[in-house]
């Protein structure tokens, strides 16, 4: 029998395949580790977390609940033209950091859309399309 990186080649022309890899050793641990764009710093403000990631998402939508029936339809549109948007459930405390009245809200490229209608209305105006290229979301 022949061995050749991983693969072990037999007499009757059959290969069997050697799957075995060593365990992966973990990252090390150090202040400079990037986070990821998800996650919250415990001493962060809710209007710099709102802040951040409305700069590093170009389509994100804020909710006060993952079941409300307004966010669904806005994500059901958006992901109907190609663009699958970040979900954030927030409270209402932060719900008043963005400074409007009603949620869900859609933010994209960094600038507030706003709700369900805004959206609607941006989409039949056939301004949609061209702002998510513009930001990076989409690709004619």
């Amino acid at each position: 029998m022949k061995t050749m990186q991983g693969l072990r080649n037999f007499t009757n022309d059959n290969v069997s395949l050697d799957l075995t890899f060593p365990p992966p050793t973990p990252p090390p641990i150090s202040s400079s580790t990037a986070s990821t764009s998800l996650s919250f710093d415990e001493e962060e403000t809710s209007e710099s977390k709102i802040e951040r990631l409305i700069s590093e998402h170009p389509v994100i939508i804020f909710t006060r609940s993952s079941t409300c029936c307004m966010c669904h339809v806005m994500k059901k549109l958006l992901s109907t033209v190609g663009v699958h948007p970040t979900v954030i459930e927030i409270d209402e405390e932060e719900i008043a950091c963005l400074a409007v009245q009603a949620a869900p809200v859609l933010f994209i490229g960094g600038a507030c859309v706003g709700g369900f209608e805004s959206l609607v209305a941006l989409h039949l105006s056939g301004h949609l399309i061209p702002r998510l290229v513009e930001v990076g979301a989409l690709w004619e």
